[in-house]
């Protein structure tokens, strides 16, 4: 449901004691709030970023599925997640087995990234939500501001979905080679990962801080800058009032961070392509496969669905997530921005696919620990796998570190604070 209207309010600085007005964290377009009802949305007028919702649930709901996720851990780490049977040997891959792996085959780095995006973040995202809660209950400040800052960061690197896709890439590989079986971890990992998005979609780090101290307890009738940290507006400072977090009206060296990131990512995507990323053993035979000739065997081998699922997640993601990000700091750089909105939406799905390009890394993970075994079939990473993961950490940082409020710099601010009766969607 969308309800429009043109109907304005006066001028923020005309507002005494206005505690809804609230600066959009995406182009600072000052916005004010009127009757929200519960399980509404209201939306920026100008660039479609979130600025509110209205909780219709409890807060301690995130609590008990954060408890329940970390006890979920214990078996989907624990346990075999598939089985194969090759060559007459029954071999069980579990989490840790691909994590250790990679680091016996002299990749520490691979063997680091794939666990921390498969355990870590989400564990940490998880532990963070339970200490959240603890330092609400007994009023822990510095907890609670380190608690948010590590749920706000963890649950971009949170990429059980990606593993589960690759578990099924894994399998698709596998099947003319071995006989497959399903292990008691993965009905765990399908489980968890429902729940992890349920958390995803639940969590809201504002409502966490409101909890804390809500925002119109902080009488302020100029808003001049928002706090990325708490997302509380209020009048220019060096500190947020309420989180303590530094304040910038701009992310420090955004466009000097992200042009280094791209740069580096843009060096590493061509060894990434052009060295071999996975070599394949079988009846004495060497296979090295670059990531174009693995979607080219996938293909010969009438697996084109999952071809597909490989050349879009390793080759078109990175490189229009590079492109996507020239053509964004390009349109700043030089004040080329002309479709705010259009730019905007780059940015977003940009941010949203970082994560898929971890697919390969994650079947070569999976690969390594079934069946890097000395039997007749033996696999194991090239030097292809390190460059492929340097690309997808720095297009990843460089989407982090750009701020979209850049992009509307240019554009002529309207000091009109809107209705959100503007833009507000229904989530009923």
């Amino acid at each position: 449901m969308r309800v429009v209207s043109n109907s304005q309010v006066p001028q923020t600085n005309d507002l005494p004691q206005n505690q809804n007005v609230r600066l959009c964290q995406c182009c600072e377009l000052p916005v004010a709030v009127v009757g929200l009802d519960k399980g509404y949305s209201a939306d920026c007028p100008r660039c479609g970023t979130q600025l509110y919702r209205s909780e219709h649930h409890s807060i301690n709901g995130n609590l008990a599925i954060a408890i329940t996720c970390l006890l979920l851990f214990i078996p989907s780490h624990y346990f075999d997640f598939i089985t194969i049977r090759l060559v007459g040997v029954m071999i069980q891959g579990t989490l840790f087995e691909g994590v250790l792996a990679l680091s016996q085959e002299g990749y520490p780095g691979l063997a680091l990234l794939t666990l921390f995006c498969h355990t870590i973040a989400p564990v940490a995202m998880c532990t963070a939500v339970l200490t959240t809660h603890l330092a609400l209950r007994y009023h822990w400040f510095k907890t609670l501001k380190w608690s948010l800052s590590i749920l706000t960061h963890s649950k971009h690197w949170m990429m059980l979905d990606v593993f589960l896709i690759s578990i099924a890439i894994s399998c698709f590989k596998l099947q003319d080679y071995s006989d497959i079986y399903i292990g008691h971890a993965l009905y765990s990992l399908v489980l968890l990962q429902g729940l992890s998005v349920l958390l995803v979609c639940r969590i809201s780090v504002r409502r966490y801080w409101e909890a804390w101290k809500p925002e119109n307890a902080y009488r302020s009738s100029v808003k001049e800058i928002h706090c990325h940290s708490c997302h509380l507006s209020q009048k220019e400072a060096d500190r947020c009032v309420r989180c303590e977090a530094k304040l910038h009206h701009r992310k420090p060296y955004s466009l000097q961070k992200t042009w280094a990131y791209l740069i580096a990512a843009s060096v590493a995507i061509l060894p990434a392509n052009l060295i071999p990323i996975s070599i394949l053993i079988t009846n004495g035979q060497r296979l090295e496969d670059t990531i174009f000739s693995g979607v080219a065997s996938l293909i010969n081998n009438d697996m084109i669905g999952i071809a597909i699922i490989i050349f879009v997640a390793s080759i078109v993601v990175p490189v229009a997530k590079i492109l996507g990000l020239g053509y964004l700091l390009f349109c700043i750089q030089f004040d080329k921005v002309n479709n705010h909105r259009f730019e905007m939406t780059i940015f977003r799905i940009i941010k949203w696919i970082g994560k898929w390009s971890m697919t390969d890394l994650f079947v070569i993970s999976i690969m390594l620990t079934l069946v890097d075994r000395g039997q007749i079939l033996n696999f194991t990473p090239g030097f292809g796998a390190v460059a492929f993961g340097i690309v997808v950490i720095f297009t990843m940082f460089a989407a982090e570190s750009l701020d979209p409020r850049l992009l509307w710099d240019k554009k002529t601010a309207s000091s009109s604070v809107l209705d959100t009766k503007t833009s507000i969607s229904g989530n009923e």
